[in-house]
């Protein structure tokens, strides 16, 4: 309270009682698979295609992880974290058993106007592209432009004198792909000529797994470590994720380059780290190549799992394979996680995330009749259909868990998007004085939280008073609970559910009048 000596009139900013709590991010997703290139030791943020372009490179044969990073952003997909995995932990200086040979050494690098460029190890499929500078300037300027394939993936505009800023070797020092080194015995580090110069691949940790020709995977790999931030414990420190996927799993399962076991410890410690996180859930995939039958048969004796912060979809879809030229077969989680984006856009978290066409889907691996998901939809398979005029289309919205409370997937992430907003939201309150003022002030927050949440749709009840409540009183913050310095808030909220089957009953109706005789 200040204190007034001198008459006069006073203006104060005061804090209301009011602090609005806002609704967190629902659609950040993580993947974790094979690249072309990139980083192994911690996770990338990417907002686009042609940011993963840029980080890991383009589409590979007999790798699944550009397909459903392509696919999310592709079904509405806004932001995700990559995790390179596959190479991190080997030694490049001999060939795992299994792998394909390496070379003793590296090549030589290419002799540019005075320079050596070459390729970072593990890049492959490089070029780079000397061109004259944007405008007039000092003959000793050029742009070096880095392309993988037909698109430039980094461009730099530099010059060939030490003493000035845009230096080239100083300049390409960030690059993720090539470097630039002087050429000792040049008289000169001239001005390159205009040319377009293949660099030589370079051998170190493995870039990508060629089909049928990769090492035997370690599940270690996939688990990471949290202190070297990588697989899925480098997601540990990411607070915004909301969902996870493998999309390679099953192909290096396919391939043999895992086994079942391997399999199964894999998606076992991708649940165990969203149920440990409590903010996100796991896309799975299930093995290609399998009938309804089969899958039943897998789900139930090798996929046993019980879980309400997972999912499971079936079975793959078919698009197009710009590095094949073809349409290819892939795991549906990446399409699977862009819909979700897009659905919690359009409708919001609450609504399950079904019915849903999946963008880029030319066609499914198998496509199942209504008998064949009649197997699957009560085991927690959420299957994927194509309808006659209504193209392909998500048709399930269950976790695997066997509590009901807890069966389908838009209630455990509405919970998952209240429980953050609620925490991050009412952090203000550590360290206030826990009194009647203090607990008037959570409630009144929290209620009008939940009211805006009832008002979308989120909650059911023709009222608010039936859609939730809100107690933090005397009657859970007895005096005890006071002395240990915490505050109780107990809340309760009725989250709407999908109409998974939808019914209509039909009977014949007989309006039989009487005719009254005149």
């Amino acid at each position: 309270m200040p204190t007034y000596l001198t008459p006069g009139v006073y203006v104060e900013e005061v804090q209301s009682g009011a602090r609005p709590i806002e609704g967190v991010g629902t659609a950040v997703a993580a993947f974790v698979g094979f690249a072309q290139t990139g980083p192994f030791h911690e996770p990338t943020l990417v907002t686009n295609w042609d940011q993963y372009t840029q980080h890991f490179g383009g589409f590979t044969e007999g790798t699944y992880l550009a397909h459903a990073v392509y696919g999310y952003f592709a079904n509405g997909g806004g932001a995700a974290y990559v995790v390179r995995i596959g190479g991190s932990g080997r030694d490049s200086a001999a060939p795992a058993a299994g792998s394909v040979p390496r070379q003793a050494q590296a090549p030589e690098p290419v002799a540019v106007g005075g320079f050596l460029v070459a390729a970072k190890p593990g890049v492959s499929g490089v070029s780079v592209e000397i061109a004259d500078p944007e405008g007039e300037g000092p003959e000793d300027r050029f742009r070096l432009l880095v392309r993988r394939g037909e698109q430039v993936v980094e461009n730099y505009d530099v010059s060939t004198r030490k003493n000035v800023k845009g230096y080239v070797v100083n300049q390409v020092r960030a690059s993720k792909l090539i470097e630039v080194t002087e050429q000792r015995d040049a008289a000169a580090q001239a001005r390159p000529a205009a040319q377009t110069v293949a660099l030589p691949d370079v051998p170190g940790a493995p870039a990508v797994p060629a089909s049928g020709e990769v090492a035997r995977l370690d599940p270690a790999e996939y688990v990471g470590d949290s202190a070297a931030r990588t697989g899925f414990g480098g997601l540990e420190a990411i607070d915004e994720i909301t969902m996870v996927a493998v999309p390679d799993l099953m192909g290096a399962f396919q391939r043999g380059d895992i086994d079942a076991e391997g399999v199964r410890t894999v998606q076992l410690a991708v649940i165990s780290h969203c149920e440990q996180m409590g903010d996100r859930v796991a896309v799975l995939d299930t093995p290609p190549g399998l009938n309804a039958q089969q899958v039943r048969t897998w789900r139930n004796d090798e996929a046993g799992y019980d879980s309400r912060y997972a999912t499971l979809y079936y079975p793959w879809v078919r698009v197009f394979d710009p590095a094949a030229g073809r349409n290819t077969t892939v795991p549906p989680s990446g399409h699977i996680a862009g819909v979700w984006a897009r659905s919690d856009a359009e409708r919001g978290v609450h609504k399950a995330p079904a019915n849903e066409v999946i963008r880029g889907a030319v066609d499914l691996e198998l496509r199942l009749s209504k008998g064949e998901q009649d197997l699957l939809n009560p085991i927690g398979v959420n299957c994927v259909r194509a309808f006659p005029g209504r193209g392909i289309r998500i048709w399930g919205a269950r976790t695997l868990s066997s509590d009901p409370a807890w069966r389908y997937l838009n209630v455990r992430r509405l919970f998952n998007y209240l429980e953050e907003s609620i925490l991050l939201g009412t952090q203000w309150v550590v360290f206030e004085p826990n009194d009647d003022r203090l607990w008037s002030s959570i409630r009144r927050n929290v209620t009008a939280f939940l009211t805006e949440e009832w008002r979308r749709g989120a909650l059911f009840g023709r009222t608010a008073e039936e859609a939730f409540y809100v107690k933090c009183d005397r009657g859970n913050n007895p005096q005890e609970s006071i002395d240990q310095g915490r505050v109780v808030c107990e809340i309760g909220v009725a989250p709407v559910k999908p109409a998974e089957f939808v019914v209509f009953r039909l009977a014949q109706f007989s309006d039989s009048t009487s005719l009254i005789d005149e």
